[in-house]
């Protein structure tokens, strides 16, 4: 996109014109990995338009106790590999230990496993060993959360792997670039301030509609359980 381009209309949109960018993997035995929960519908329309099987990758944020918005690392769970990234200097300036980062680890633990069964309806998680892999996100401002998110897939040995993301930093796409074979950033505005900007619709994605977007994908009649996630 030009730096005077409109945003897109809504993530659908947005997964619409990211799967122009993608359309070499048509085909060629790839999984699309949608984060939670903005990312699913973008990777919806990436997986229907490269012909690709679709899944839920869940990553927690590991508060920092007493200030639990201020992220001291993340946690990403692919197939049965749960990978922690830390972001040490949150850690060493919060004062906090091994049993206190370990005890806030173990809670999202068990939040990102009830959640992946909540998303996915008893449906076991798409092999990606060997497999083209491309990480989507409706944005990424920091790149914190898509770091986990590669740090777990990539301990299950795909042949190849992107992250794809229809708005971004160009500064994190760049930091990214060196952990993947490929980084595909439709946009990347000159005055980046948040993933927002790049879409005219940004209302929260719905627990429903990421349930209904892996059912479909899998063939299911959709009638796989509400459980709250």
């Amino acid at each position: 996109m030009s730096p005077d381009q409109k945003p897109f209309a809504d993530r659908r949109e947005a997964g619409r014109v990211l799967a122009d960018r993608l359309s070499d993997y048509a085909h060629h035995d790839v999984v699309v990995l949608g984060l939670p929960r903005g990312g699913v519908p973008v990777a919806a329309e990436v997986a229907a338009a490269t012909g690709g099987a679709l899944d839920v990758l869940i990553v927690r944020k590991l508060g920092l106790p007493g200030q639990p918005e201020l992220a001291m690392g993340a946690i990403a769970a692919v197939g049965d590999a749960v990978e922690t990234v830390r972001n040490q200097s949150v850690i060493e300036a919060g004062g906090v230990d091994e049993s206190a980062f370990e005890a806030v680890r173990q809670r999202e633990s068990d939040e990102l496993r009830r959640r992946t069964e909540a998303y996915r309806g008893g449906r076991a998680a798409t092999p990606v060993h060997g497999r083209a892999v491309i990480v989507v996100d409706d944005g990424l401002a920091t790149g914190s959360t898509m770091r986990a998110a590669l740090a777990a897939v990539r301990k299950q040995q795909p042949r190849r792997l992107t992250v794809a993301v229809p708005v971004a930093s160009g500064a994190v796409c760049d930091r990214l670039a060196a952990e993947v074979d490929e980084v595909v950033c439709v946009w990347t505005p000159e005055f980046f301030s948040a993933v927002g900007q790049g879409y005219t619709d940004f209302s929260p994605t719905q627990d429903d509609e990421v349930r209904a977007a892996l059912a479909a994908a899998a063939g299911s009649t959709g009638e796989e359980g509400r459980a709250d996630v």
